[in-house]
């Protein structure tokens, strides 16, 4: 498949029913919100959910989560030499950063997608490598169209910890959940940096398909199934490889908005999509 050769932009429309879509760790893992009050879901949480994703396509992930790890590694390290071609680079004498970009792009879609930065001591008398990779897709953080409302729960348990008591009921902590939130993410694909890490058209079919099947296999208590949805995906595709639009303005296209007071469900917003001349639009629906 021919690396890709036309830039590409692309939104996502999805809703959040009582769950915690990315929490806060700095404040007791409330969902994230910024000073006015919208809901915020991290750009590192979308890629993480993308790459649990694509592997669930059968593709083979750089950056794997502990829950979603499909081979032995425990580390980066680790995976990286499992790569022969890789192990060798890290343990020879000479530095051979650019090629070891090379083959780690081959290798793994999520490097020549996203990017990742190699920084490794070399193995024996090996000088090592640190090298970053720019990915050609980028992903900014989602943002919900209203203030969202939180509402937290005390959790507690009823169970004993230790042997030697008759019942325990020792406070577990706290839980915090979105009540009902419409979100909106960005994302563009890069064709310059897209030829520089061999992204294919493949490859950026692969991320479309991840986006409109976002949240499938990502259940918790967090997010029990079907609190979280997708409704669109728009894909946009440019006629060059700089496009006949800034992103920005493409982004802008979409406007996404509330019809009542009080939102509960996604049937009390609109979404409305500008047309621009000459730009092909393909619109995909959530499953």
């Amino acid at each position: 498949m021919s690396v890709l050769d036309h830039k590409i932009d692309f939104s996502v429309v999805m809703s959040v029913t009582k769950a915690n879509p990315n929490g806060d760790p700095l404040n007791g893992n409330r969902p994230r919100q910024n000073y006015d009050g919208h809901g915020e879901i991290s750009d590192v949480a979308i890629k993480r959910k993308i790459r649990n994703r694509l592997q669930d396509m059968g593709e083979y992930v750089f950056v794997q989560s502990n829950d979603k790890r499909v081979d032995s590694f425990k580390s980066l390290k680790e995976r990286a030499e499992s790569v022969k071609e890789l192990a060798d680079i890290l343990k020879s004498k000479d530095s051979q950063a650019e090629e070891f970009a090379e083959i780690a792009c081959k290798e793994w879609i999520d490097v020549r997608g996203f990017g990742q930065v190699f920084a490794y001591k070399g193995s024996g008398t090996g000088t090592g490598v640190s090298v970053g990779v720019r990915g050609p897709v980028s992903i900014h953080t989602a943002t919900s169209v209203d203030p969202i409302d939180l509402t937290s729960m005390q959790i507690t348990k009823s169970v004993n910890s230790e042997p030697g008591k008759e019942r325990g009921s020792d406070t577990m902590g706290m839980k915090h959940r979105v009540d009902f939130g419409v979100y909106v993410f960005h994302g563009s694909i890069n064709t310059q940096l897209a030829e520089k890490t061999g992204f294919t058209i493949s490859d950026s079919n692969k991320i479309k398909e991840a986006l409109v099947t976002l949240f499938e296999n990502d259940a918790s208590s967090a997010r029990p199934e079907g609190s979280m949805e997708i409704h669109k995906v728009l894909w946009w595709e440019h006629n060059s490889k700089l496009g006949q639009y800034s992103a920005a303005k493409v982004h802008r296209a979409l406007e996404v908005s509330s019809t009542v007071s009080e939102p509960r469900t996604f049937d009390d917003y609109t979404v409305n999509i500008k047309e621009l001349e000459g730009l092909k639009l393909e619109e995909l629906n959530g499953l």
